[in-house]
């Protein structure tokens, strides 16, 4: 029998090919980030991929429910890169309750993804709205300027979970008959609105961050230290239930008007002359 010698540098280059190629077929296992995404829209403006490689479609609603407003294109968006600004500069409102519609016919975990970016309000209470899932609330009070400030982007990311027929979200179940229904709910603060929105199979973990704000990273670190320095038990339930930790307030700090008042010095001061003058001027005439 012949025995047959294989070079010693062509075994290395079939043992590196394998484990080339093992690798390979353990990454295809998993999907990447676009394939998790079952359903995209940029709310009020046109087709778009972004950086990810997510496909948001033209808004559905577009000539149906609410208005598009293209008013942010005329600002830079904070926190998002320059390719994906265009999701957070247009946008469709409504003055009344206005949602979508998302068809999920297989079960496991999801994660609603909204966009948003103030660029028209200056300041806080001015824009403030609910965010429903199939009727549940799962954003209260959504004020976007009083989160990040103006012409900034942010994500508000929403998980939930469809098993057996039910919806879970925040604790909360109810029956789920294949459709996702997601509803802007009018508040006593102008109109809701959104920018973009999508939905994706995975977990918190797998959805991509914004770019690093500093005043957000600031006011966190202050808000920790405030709560790290409340003293006693009772101390740090009450700075807990004040200031939740998922609402983060930011923006431009409004200066205290009556700082610099220096009026309620002033006003003993003023009484004594006004009293004194008078005094004085009948004492001369005596």
């Amino acid at each position: 029998m012949r025995r047959v010698t294989v070079p010693w540098g062509a075994g290395f280059v079939v043992a590196v090919l394998s484990l080339f190629a093992e690798r390979c077929r353990a990454d295809g296992g998993a999907p990447n980030l676009a394939e998790r995404v079952i359903w995209a829209v940029n709310a009020g403006g046109e087709a778009h991929t972004d950086v990810h490689g997510i496909n948001f479609k033209k808004d559905p609603l577009e000539g149906k429910v609410g208005k598009a407003s293209d008013y942010g294109m005329r600002l830079p968006i904070l926190r998002s890169s320059p390719e994906d600004q265009i999701l957070y500069q247009t946008e469709r409102y409504n003055e009344d309750t206005f949602g979508y519609e998302v068809p999920i016919r297989e079960e496991g975990d999801y994660i609603l993804v909204m966009k948003y970016a103030e660029v028209y309000f200056a300041q806080s209470q001015q824009k403030v709205f609910d965010v429903r899932l199939n009727g549940h609330v799962v954003v209260k009070d959504l004020d976007i300027f009083e989160r990040v400030g103006h012409s900034t982007a942010h994500d508000e990311i929403v998980p939930f979970s469809i098993r057996k027929g039910k919806l879970s979200v925040q604790n909360e179940v109810s029956t789920f008959n294949g459709k996702l229904t997601v509803e802007f709910v009018k508040g006593y603060y102008d109109n809701p609105k959104v920018c973009a929105l999508y939905v994706m199979k995975g977990t918190l973990e797998d959805v991509p961050k914004l770019q690093p704000h500093p005043g957000l990273e600031k006011r966190e670190e202050e808000e920790e230290e405030e709560e790290d320095g409340e003293g006693g038990e009772e101390g740090g339930k009450k700075s807990a239930s004040a200031v939740p930790k998922h609402r983060v307030q930011s923006g431009p700090r409004t200066p205290n008007p009556y700082a610099a008042d220096n009026s309620s010095l002033m006003f003993p001061i003023l009484v004594a002359f006004g009293v004194f003058i008078p005094t004085l001027f009948c004492l001369c005439r005596l």
